[in-house]
């Protein structure tokens, strides 16, 4: 386990380095015209020293998607249960996969900005009607930003999550879903002989929310390695740093 110190200079050098996927279509000053992200991406492993990122923006267990469509900027993050390891399964297969379907339906405009779970859903089906079979859980953010509304809808399940700050201060924040201790809402896919003995939750589970967001708000997507390893405060010193004129800036961090 990584010291927070670790925690809070790795999410310093992603602030401060990565901000490098430019949105052109977004909105000038005085609040007028569509709004766009500006993004970053942070992510490792466990074990941070082997360095390993895998295709497909995958980090260790967890996985994540940017994506755009003329309607509506969306963000996607995901963290594979580990438990799956113990089975020979490879935990970042379903989370990879999830998010990768995920990317996929935003960019062939198959969604509805104002119902992220509907992105949720479509995807999850698709995963159980893969012929290849897959196999595995994952928890889920997806966090959409409709340009014209200028309104932020989320889904989350599980234990990942969203922030969104505004001069400073956390103004927004998910809420975090646990069936009991460790033990998060979660997608699933388990092997015939184990249905109904795998814990699985449906899409439909996932806590929605909708939230009117403002230029220069700042949106941070994660899973519970940052929120578990970085309290608000030290979350907030870093994205401080962060110096970006009339674009909303969305970094994401993973562990």
């Amino acid at each position: 386990m990584f010291s927070v110190l670790s925690y809070g200079r790795l999410v310093a050098r992603a602030v401060l380095g990565g901000l490098s996927q430019t949105d052109p279509r977004a909105g000038g000053g005085g609040g007028g015209g569509d709004y766009g992200l500006v993004t970053a991406g942070c992510g490792f492993g466990k074990d941070f020293r082997k360095g390993l990122l895998k295709k497909g923006a995958c980090y260790g267990d967890d996985a994540c998607f940017v994506a755009r469509h003329r309607s509506a900027d969306v963000l996607g993050v995901a963290d594979g249960v580990g438990g799956w390891r113990d089975y020979g399964v490879d935990p970042s297969q379903f989370s990879g996969t999830l998010m990768r379907t995920c990317e996929r339906l935003v960019k062939e405009g198959r969604f509805v900005p104002s119902n992220p779970i509907g992105i949720l859903t479509t995807s999850y089906c698709e995963l159980l009607q893969n012929k290849v079979p897959l196999l595995g859980s994952s928890t889920a953010c997806i966090v959409v930003l409709d340009r014209t509304s200028h309104r932020l809808h989320t889904a989350n399940l599980g234990d990942s999550g969203f922030l969104v700050v505004r001069g400073g201060e956390v103004v927004h924040r998910s809420d975090e879903q646990q069936h009991y201790f460790n033990t998060p809402f979660q997608l699933s896919i388990a092997p015939p002989e184990a249905e109904g003995v795998v814990l699985s939750d449906s899409p439909d589970a996932a806590d929605s929310t909708s939230f009117d967001v403002q230029l220069g708000d700042i949106i941070l997507t994660a899973t519970d390695g940052l929120f578990d390893n970085m309290p608000d405060y030290m979350i907030l010193q870093e994205l401080k740093k962060l110096k970006v004129e009339s674009q909303m800036t969305s970094p994401s961090f993973f562990q």
